[in-house]
Parts: structure tokens; C-alpha cells; sequence
């Protein structure tokens, strides 16, 4: 399993200019084109998203007072609570809309030649296995903090911006730090069959 910091993000600005996205981790590494990637953007000002027509985009607020989507014909989509995902295909020609000052955003970016990924923002109360078999699974701590047993008394933790990726060979165990369910960590979870063609 790989634990990615929010310390080791990389910095890059937009393909079309218009913000930065910190990159988290991109498979493979450092090349065009990708399969798939996961980024924070800092989005400041209001305007278009880049053109990613290849890709299916996940996107998750992280912070701030909101955002909506508005996709070519007329569709929309509003995220205003921390944790909101929308899911739309990376060709449709998309605007950004702040409702109330800058907001940061999760996004995993998919290759259209992976099929069957999944993605959803959970609240996690209780420990809960992730059993990988074909597919890579991702953890992404929206907030809180979270717990990761791997076996053999190996116990780590994601905070918040914190992201493991396991494959089919790992067996984790993850669940929330503490046992006061006030506390329980909101949670971005994904499964990526990458050795899809």
C-alpha cells in the first residue's frame, strides 16, 4: 500500500491557464497521456474547466462555500457541502461558478479505456475492509482522520488531504481514529480496474 501526504503534492497550473491543481499521484507517473490521476485544484475566480475529453472526472469540494457546473446543454451541478461529488464526462465543454469565494476540489481524472471504476464519498464510522481483487482502491481522507491496519500490527493513519492507494495484493483495514462517532472522517473511496485494455 502507498500512502501519498498532502505535504508532497506537486503544483501545476491548469491546462488551460486558468488555476493551479496540485497534483497527487498520476499513473503512470509523470506521463501524457495518463490513465488515471488524482489532483487538488484551488479554484479562485469563476470560469471554464479544461478540456479533458478522454477522461471521466470525478469531483469532490473539499473546501469552501460551493461551486456549480454547468455542462454544454443545459445540464448543471451543484456542490455546497464539503463532500458533494459530481461525476461527468471530461469532454463536455464545462463552467465553474463559485457561489461564495474560492473553494478547493478533489478530482480523479479516469481513462475512458477503464472500465467500470467507481467512486463515492463515505462517512466512515466504523472499521471497514478494503479487499482489493483486480482493481486498485483509493482512499482519500476529505477530513478527520483515519485509521489503516495493515496486518502484523502495522498501523498508520491518513489525515486530512491524505491519500492511500492499494493494490490487489494489500489487506487493509480502515475506519476512523477514534471511536466517538463525532469524529467519524468523511472519506473519498475509489476502485480502479486498471488492468482493464
Amino acid at each position: 500500500m502507498e500512502i501519498i501526504r498532502k505535504s508532497s503534492f506537486r503544483a501545476s497550473p491548469w491546462k488551460n491557464g486558468g488555476g493551479i491543481t496540485h497534483e497527487v499521484i498520476r499513473v503512470p507517473e509523470r506521463l501524457d497521456p495518463f490513465r488515471w490521476r488524482v489532483s487538488v485544484a484551488q479554484v479562485d475566480v469563476s470560469g471554464p474547466f479544461s478540456d479533458f475529453a478522454d477522461y471521466d472526472r470525478k469531483m469532490v469540494l473539499l473546501r469552501g462555500a460551493g461551486v456549480r457546473l454547468t455542462f454544454e446543454g443545459g445540464g448543471h451541478a451543484d456542490l455546497r457541502d464539503v463532500g458533494d461529488m459530481a461525476e461527468f464526462d471530461g469532454a463536455w465543454a464545462t463552467r465553474c461558478e463559485l457561489v461564495a469565494g474560492p473553494c478547493a476540489d478533489l478530482n480523479l481524472m479516469v481513462s475512458k479505456s477503464i472500465k467500470g471504476a467507481r467512486a463515492w464519498v463515505e462517512r466512515l464510522r466504523e472499521p471497514r475492509s478494503l479487499h482489493p481483487h483486480r482493481e486498485t482502491t483509493l482512499a482519500f481522507a476529505i477530513n478527520g482522520v483515519v485509521s489503516l491496519d495493515t496486518g502484523n500490527g502495522a498501523v498508520t493513519s491518513l489525515q486530512a488531504w491524505d491519500l492511500a492507494v492499494a493494490v490487489p495484493e494489500d489487506r487493509v483495514v480502515v475506519g476512523p481514529a477514534a471511536l466517538d462517532g463525532s469524529a467519524a472522517p468523511l472519506v473519498f473511496f475509489a476502485t480502479l480496474d486498471d488492468n482493464s485494455p
